[in-house]
């Protein structure tokens, strides 16, 4: 999201497209090689600037993979923000896409949010058209619940392979809802039940956006809570020689469903700090994860 300049139409420029070289080079230099993007960030800009670094270094696209969803319209004028995921229109999104990042193919679309008059079987034949014309390798969702990613599975003959989702320290509706079960405390928890569950039992690959809790735990913390984390987080960083970047990344990947985080800054500092979380396998004991969990939850297990 942090490529491409202003969040508006204003065009972008050659700092820009410096800027994206800067942040894709500090990735490939982390050993992330999974690029998420998606139509509406910076009003296409991103998807664009992307485009142009790609052109600018041959032999690029084959090593990455390109991912990017749709399914979100941004208010213009009269009309307001709202989802859309009618066929044509993700036929479209995907085509202007794939011109603005440059390449013929686009290794994962995931549908961005779920739109109320959405028709799965419009949905599905949309996919499948884009499919069989080698214009998308394979397709997820975001912000989507197990039974919403159950009733568009029953229409298509390709399996979905991601729902991206906000999970992390901060943000654990996703982890609360499994635990809370059978408790009072349930009715506070929006995350749909079930899902993570479903995701795993069918090899749907979860992915969490938000993943670095921004900043809340490395320099930006408010609450109590977060600065008792912080300084566990920072301490767990040190005696296992790495960042408290890769700590956060760690607590999400140690969970069975192996998820995947999503590093959604631009700054190449930021992103180097993420690379042991791409290099190394999550370092956390059983113990370590759960004290992390309970401080930032701020109260003890029911």
């Amino acid at each position: 999201m942090g490529l491409g300049g202003s969040w508006d139409t204003t065009p972008y420029g050659t700092a820009d497209i410096e800027q994206a070289e800067e942040a894709v080079a500090a990735a490939l230099d982390s050993g992330i090689t999974v690029f998420d993007h998606a139509d509406i960030y910076r009003h296409g800009k991103a998807e664009a600037v992307f485009g142009e670094v790609l052109a600018r270094a041959p032999g690029l696209r084959e090593r990455i993979v390109v991912q990017t969803k749709c399914g979100i319209r941004l208010a213009d004028g009269d009309r307001p923000g709202m989802y859309d995921l009618r066929g044509d229109t993700i036929v479209r999104r995907v085509e202007e896409s794939l011109a603005r990042l440059r390449t013929d193919v686009i290794d994962v679309l995931l549908l961005h949010r779920p739109d109320p008059l959405a028709d799965p079987e419009d949905v599905a034949r949309a996919l499948m058209s884009l499919h069989r014309q080698g214009l998308v390798r394979a397709f997820g969702v975001s912000n989507m619940s197990a039974a919403q990613i159950a009733l568009l599975q029953a229409h298509l003959d390709v399996p979905l392979v991601a729902d991206q989702l906000e999970m992390s320290l901060r943000s654990r509706d996703w982890l609360e809802s499994g635990v809370l079960v059978n408790t009072p405390q349930a009715a506070s928890v929006g995350f749909p039940h079930g899902t993570v569950e479903h995701c795993l039992a069918h090899g749907i690959r979860l992915q969490a956006w938000g993943a670095l809790a921004q900043g809340r735990f490395t320099g930006r913390q408010e609450t109590a809570a977060e600065h008792a984390t912080a300084r566990r987080v920072a301490a767990l960083a040190e005696a296992k020689g790495t960042t408290p970047e890769t700590i956060l990344l760690w607590w999400l990947q140690r969970h069975p469903a192996r998820i995947a985080p999503v590093v959604g800054s631009a700054r190449p500092d930021r992103i180097r700090a993420c690379a042991d979380a791409a290099r190394r396998e999550p370092d956390l004991t059983h113990e370590e994860w759960y004290g992390l969990w309970l401080s930032a939850r701020g109260t003890a297990l029911p």
